[in-house]
C-alpha cells in the first residue's frame, strides 16, 4: 500500500494563484493593463479603462501609488493595454472598440519609462493602427521584449486574431497590423522577459504558448476568479505570471511557474518545456478578503487525511498483531 503523506500538501499549493497585493488609489477603479517595470522592482504599471484621462499609475508590490505619469496633449479614447518595449520605452494602447468594431483607427502611445518615480508629466509617440482585414475591438497589447515588434490579440468570442505590426512602427502614417494566428478570446497578454513564451487570458482562463515568431500552446495555466479580470504580465524575472482585475481595490494575483516551466529571466527565447499543467483552479469569492480553496486543494487535504487515518489504523493492527 502506497500512503500520501503530508509532503504532498505543500506541492500542491505551491501551484495555486495567490494574492500578491491590493491596488488601493481611489483613482484606480478599472485597473485594464499591468507590465512589471524593469528599471523598478517591484513596481507595476497599470491605468484605468475608458472614462478616464491620460494617465498612467506605478503601483509597489504592497498595492501603493508611488507614481502618476500624465501623457500630454493625449486624449485617450479606450486604453486597454500597457506593455514595455526592449527600448526602455512604455506603450499604451488605446485599441478598445465598445462598439464591437466600428474605429476606423485605434492608437498606440509609447513615452520612456520614468527613471524617477514621482507625479510627472510626459510627452508621448502617438502611432496610428489599422488592421488589415478591418476594424475590431481588442484589448490585449503586447511588444516583444527582444524584436520590439508590436502584437495585438484582438477580443472575439469566435474568431479572435492575433495581429503582427511592421518591424518598427512609424509616427507618420499609418501602421497596418496584419492576422498572423487564430486566439480565443484575450483580455490581455504579454510576453515573458526573454520573449520565448506568450500568455493570453481571457476573463476565466489563460493560455501559455511557447514563442518563435508565431504563437504554439504549450498549456493552459490556472486563473484565479475575479471580478472583471482584464490583465496580465510577467513578472520581471519571468519566475511568475500576474493577473489584475478592474474593480475598486482590485487584487492582483500571482501564478508561481515552478521548474522548467518558468521562462528563463533574460537571453535567449528557451526551449518549450514539456508536460501539461497540473496546478488547480482558485475559487476565491470575487471581491472578497479571503483566499478560496481551489477543488484540488480541498481534495489534496482530504487525500492527506485519509492517508494519515490509513496510516494510524494500520499502526493499530501491527501492535494488536
Amino acid at each position: 500500500m502506497i500512503l500520501l503523506g503530508p509532503a504532498a500538501l505543500p506541492a500542491a499549493a505551491a501551484e495555486r494563484p495567490e494574492r500578491a497585493f491590493t491596488i488601493h488609489d481611489k483613482r484606480i477603479t478599472e485597473s485594464s493593463g499591468l507590465a512589471a517595470s524593469r528599471a523598478h522592482p517591484g513596481v507595476y504599471w497599470t491605468h484605468n479603462d475608458s472614462d478616464d484621462g491620460p494617465y498612467v499609475y506605478a503601483v509597489d508590490s504592497e498595492g501603493r501609488t508611488v507614481a502618476t505619469v500624465t501623457l500630454r496633449g493625449v486624449k485617450p479614447r479606450d486604453v486597454e493595454a500597457i506593455s514595455l518595449g526592449p527600448d526602455g520605452r512604455l506603450y499604451v494602447g488605446d485599441i478598445g472598440d465598445n462598439l464591437d468594431g466600428t474605429w476606423p483607427e485605434v492608437w498606440i502611445y509609447a513615452f520612456p519609462e520614468p527613471a524617477e518615480l514621482r507625479d510627472q508629466t510626459v510627452s508621448a509617440v502617438r502611432y496610428k493602427v489599422r488592421y488589415e482585414d478591418g476594424p475590431r475591438d481588442a484589448e490585449a497589447l503586447m511588444v516583444h521584449p527582444v524584436t520590439g515588434r508590436a502584437y495585438i490579440a484582438s477580443k472575439k468570442q469566435s474568431g479572435g486574431g492575433l495581429y503582427q505590426g511592421p518591424e518598427a512602427l512609424s509616427p507618420t502614417g499609418v501602421n497596418t497590423f496584419r492576422r498572423i494566428a487564430d486566439v480565443p478570446w484575450v483580455t490581455d497578454g504579454a510576453f515573458s522577459p526573454d520573449g520565448g513564451q506568450l500568455v493570453l487570458r481571457g476573463y476565466f482562463d489563460a493560455d501559455l504558448y511557447g514563442w518563435d515568431g508565431a504563437p504554439k500552446k504549450l498549456r493552459s495555466l490556472d486563473v484565479p476568479f475575479q471580478r472583471q479580470g482584464e490583465s496580465v504580465t510577467f513578472s520581471a524575472d519571468g519566475s511568475a505570471v500576474l493577473y489584475g482585475s478592474e474593480g475598486a481595490e482590485s487584487d492582483v494575483w500571482r501564478l508561481r511557474l515552478n521548474g522548467d516551466r518558468a521562462p528563463e529571466p533574460s537571453g535567449a527565447a528557451s526551449a518549450a518545456p514539456s508536460g501539461g499543467a497540473r496546478t488547480p483552479s482558485d475559487k476565491a469569492a470575487a471581491g472578497s478578503a479571503s483566499d478560496g480553496g481551489s477543488n484540488h486543494a480541498i481534495a489534496a487535504l482530504i487525500a492527506v487525511a485519509a492517508a494519515l487515518g490509513l496510516a494510524k489504523l494500520w499502526s493499530g493492527r501491527r501492535k494488536a498483531n
